[in-house]
């Protein structure tokens, strides 16, 4: 049966539900082709999530590149895997988009620092804007997708000292021409982040209510970040699958530290 379109009022007034405040600085993930439909399509659930932050909040959103073969542009370089929403925030008049392969965009208050310019190495540490939004005490929303996609997990453990990493690349310019940036990162397939749910929800630190058409989380930037460095310092391997059942899972644990 077709999901009936829902207003960008409408969306606004279930994100206020969810506990998303004036002032907020949100960093969002998103699938809009759960979350939606809705009037006005990507654009009208970033015009709810603006008006729903009011003057004073800050809207991010990842806006890293899709292709590590050609360098990135902030200007030009599309960042379609990061979805629909997000490929369409980075474009759109006053938003800022960090000069990073790892970027991300933002507007409002504090847009500015948030898309400063970050190092490639580590992509989501302390100093680069997910690192950033925490330090504004951040929330995160997670709207039509899960903590999979939430890369302030990834901040969590870089800050955890785990010990797993993966060989990566990046294209960058260098004197004016490619220059292939090799580096190591805290990396896997992501999926075990699914456990952040149970986590948060054991300490009644996220609120879920249905957005859109799809199931939202809203959680404090500064809650994932402490939960998640508290497991990982009791298990430092709890997000890898066992050996030998996934591919991503195994060059992580085939690249151990110390």
């Amino acid at each position: 049966m077709p999901k009936h379109p829902l207003s960008i009022a409408a969306v606004t007034e279930q994100l206020r539900a969810l506990g998303v405040e004036r002032g907020h600085t949100l960093q969002v993930h998103t699938s809009f082709s759960r979350t939606g439909p809705m009037e006005g399509g990507p654009l009208g659930l970033i015009e709810a999530l603006r008006e729903a932050i009011g003057p004073d909040g800050t809207l991010v959103m990842p806006s890293m590149t899709d292709d590590d073969d050609h360098p990135y542009d902030a200007l030009n370089t599309p960042c379609l895997g990061m979805g629909i929403t997000a490929d369409t925030f980075w474009r759109l008049p006053g938003v800022l988009r960090s000069n990073s392969p790892h970027a991300f965009a933002a507007v409002g208050r504090h847009a500015e620092p948030i898309t400063a310019p970050h190092p490639i190495e580590p992509p989501h540490g302390p100093d680069s804007p997910v690192g950033r939004v925490l330090q504004f005490g951040g929330h995160v929303l997670l709207l039509g997708v899960g903590h999979d996609a939430n890369t302030t997990v990834h901040l969590a453990e870089l800050l955890a000292g785990v010990r797993y990493r993966r060989r990566k690349y990046v294209t960058v310019l260098n004197d004016g021409g490619p220059l292939r940036y090799e580096y190591e990162e805290i990396d896997h397939c992501c999926e075990r982040f699914a456990l952040v749910d149970g986590w948060m929800e054991e300490r009644r630190l996220q609120r879920r209510e249905f957005v859109g058409h799809a199931e939202a989380r809203l959680v404090p930037a500064r809650a994932v970040a402490d939960v998640v460095v508290e497991r990982l310092r009791v298990d430092d391997t709890v997000f890898l699958h066992p050996i030998g059942t996934d591919a991503e899972c195994d060059d992580a644990w085939a690249n151990m530290q110390g």
